[in-house]
Protein backbone atom coordinates (compact mmCIF):
# COMPACT_ATOMS: atom_id res chain seq x y z
CA UNK A 1 0.00 0.00 0.00
CA UNK A 2 1.06 3.65 -0.99
CA UNK A 3 0.50 6.98 -0.08
CA UNK A 4 -0.14 9.17 -2.91
CA UNK A 5 0.52 13.51 -2.56
CA UNK A 6 0.18 15.47 -6.02
CA UNK A 7 0.40 18.97 -5.29
CA UNK A 8 -1.00 20.34 -8.57
CA UNK A 9 -2.50 23.62 -10.14
CA UNK A 10 -6.03 24.44 -8.67
CA UNK A 11 -7.29 24.88 -12.56
CA UNK A 12 -6.06 21.26 -13.26
CA UNK A 13 -8.46 19.80 -10.64
CA UNK A 14 -11.57 18.60 -12.90
CA UNK A 15 -9.18 17.27 -15.17
CA UNK A 16 -7.08 15.46 -12.77
CA UNK A 17 -10.51 13.90 -11.23
CA UNK A 18 -11.75 12.52 -14.76
CA UNK A 19 -8.85 11.03 -14.82
CA UNK A 20 -8.43 9.12 -11.65
CA UNK A 21 -12.20 8.32 -11.69
CA UNK A 22 -11.39 7.08 -15.39
CA UNK A 23 -8.42 5.05 -14.33
CA UNK A 24 -10.68 2.81 -11.32
CA UNK A 25 -9.01 5.31 -8.48
CA UNK A 26 -12.26 7.05 -6.53
CA UNK A 27 -11.08 7.46 -3.14
CA UNK A 28 -9.48 10.60 -2.83
CA UNK A 29 -8.82 13.58 -0.70
CA UNK A 30 -8.34 17.21 -1.92
CA UNK A 31 -7.07 20.14 0.27
CA UNK A 32 -6.13 23.97 -0.67
CA UNK A 33 -3.11 24.73 0.37
CA UNK A 34 -0.09 26.99 -0.73
CA UNK A 35 3.20 26.70 -1.72
CA UNK A 36 6.27 27.94 -4.26
CA UNK A 37 8.46 25.80 -6.74
CA UNK A 38 10.16 26.74 -9.52
CA UNK A 39 7.97 29.53 -10.62
CA UNK A 40 9.24 33.08 -10.65
CA UNK A 41 7.65 35.40 -7.99
CA UNK A 42 5.09 37.73 -8.96
CA UNK A 43 5.25 41.02 -8.23
CA UNK A 44 1.66 43.14 -7.83
CA UNK A 45 0.52 46.40 -7.03
CA UNK A 46 -2.07 46.77 -4.15
CA UNK A 47 -3.35 50.76 -3.36
CA UNK A 48 -0.17 52.01 -4.37
CA UNK A 49 2.39 49.47 -2.70
CA UNK A 50 4.55 47.09 -4.71
CA UNK A 51 3.75 43.16 -3.46
CA UNK A 52 5.49 40.32 -4.04
CA UNK A 53 3.53 36.68 -4.25
CA UNK A 54 5.89 34.17 -3.07
CA UNK A 55 3.05 31.32 -2.52
CA UNK A 56 0.97 30.02 -4.93
CA UNK A 57 -2.16 28.37 -4.52
CA UNK A 58 -1.95 24.59 -5.20
CA UNK A 59 -4.34 21.55 -4.63
CA UNK A 60 -3.12 18.78 -2.82
CA UNK A 61 -4.44 15.21 -3.72
CA UNK A 62 -4.11 12.38 -1.30
CA UNK A 63 -4.82 8.81 -2.17
CA UNK A 64 -4.02 5.51 -0.41
CA UNK A 65 -4.05 2.74 -3.88
CA UNK A 66 -2.92 -0.64 -3.19
CA UNK A 67 0.55 -1.63 -5.24
CA UNK A 68 -1.20 -3.00 -8.07
CA UNK A 69 -2.60 1.12 -8.59
CA UNK A 70 0.72 3.41 -8.11
CA UNK A 71 1.43 3.42 -11.61
CA UNK A 72 -2.09 3.84 -12.63
CA UNK A 73 -2.79 6.59 -10.30
CA UNK A 74 1.06 8.37 -11.28
CA UNK A 75 0.17 8.13 -14.87
CA UNK A 76 -3.51 9.37 -14.02
CA UNK A 77 -2.44 12.97 -12.35
CA UNK A 78 0.34 13.07 -14.90
CA UNK A 79 -1.98 12.88 -17.88
CA UNK A 80 -4.83 15.59 -16.22
CA UNK A 81 -2.35 17.43 -14.64
CA UNK A 82 0.15 18.26 -17.39
CA UNK A 83 0.72 21.35 -19.04
CA UNK A 84 4.21 21.81 -20.02
CA UNK A 85 4.84 24.90 -18.31
CA UNK A 86 7.10 25.37 -15.12
CA UNK A 87 4.76 24.94 -11.88
CA UNK A 88 2.96 22.08 -12.83
CA UNK A 89 3.00 20.44 -9.80
CA UNK A 90 5.04 17.13 -8.22
CA UNK A 91 3.75 13.47 -6.84
CA UNK A 92 5.59 12.21 -3.63
CA UNK A 93 4.81 8.19 -2.73
CA UNK A 94 5.44 7.20 0.39
CA UNK A 95 4.84 3.93 2.10
CA UNK A 96 1.85 2.98 4.23
CA UNK A 97 2.18 0.80 7.41
CA UNK A 98 -1.58 0.55 8.14
CA UNK A 99 -4.87 1.72 7.07
CA UNK A 100 -7.80 1.31 8.98
CA UNK A 101 -11.69 1.76 7.93
CA UNK A 102 -13.28 3.60 11.10
CA UNK A 103 -16.93 2.30 10.09
CA UNK A 104 -16.31 -1.56 9.54
CA UNK A 105 -12.64 -2.18 11.14
CA UNK A 106 -11.59 -3.03 7.82
CA UNK A 107 -7.57 -2.87 8.06
CA UNK A 108 -4.73 -2.54 5.17
CA UNK A 109 -5.99 -3.15 1.58
CA UNK A 110 -9.27 -4.06 2.60
CA UNK A 111 -10.00 -0.96 4.05
CA UNK A 112 -9.06 0.94 0.90
CA UNK A 113 -11.97 1.98 -1.47
CA UNK A 114 -12.86 -0.82 -3.23
CA UNK A 115 -12.53 -0.34 -7.40
CA UNK A 116 -15.59 -1.28 -8.79
CA UNK A 117 -15.56 -4.16 -11.68
CA UNK A 118 -17.68 -1.99 -14.30
CA UNK A 119 -15.02 1.37 -14.34
CA UNK A 120 -11.66 -1.26 -15.18
CA UNK A 121 -10.90 -0.90 -18.53
CA UNK A 122 -9.54 -4.35 -19.85
CA UNK A 123 -6.83 -6.04 -18.49
CA UNK A 124 -6.28 -3.44 -15.72
CA UNK A 125 -6.09 -4.66 -12.47
CA UNK A 126 -8.37 -4.77 -9.80
CA UNK A 127 -6.75 -2.74 -6.96
CA UNK A 128 -7.32 -5.66 -4.54
CA UNK A 129 -4.63 -7.71 -3.15
CA UNK A 130 -4.82 -11.33 -4.66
Amino acid sequence: MKLITAVVRPERVQQIKEALFQAGISGLTLARVSGHGGEQEIVEHYRGTRVMIEFRDKVEFRMAVSEPFVDTAIRAICQGACTGEVGDGKIFVQPLERVVRIRTGEEDNAALTPVTETRLAPGQPSGRAP
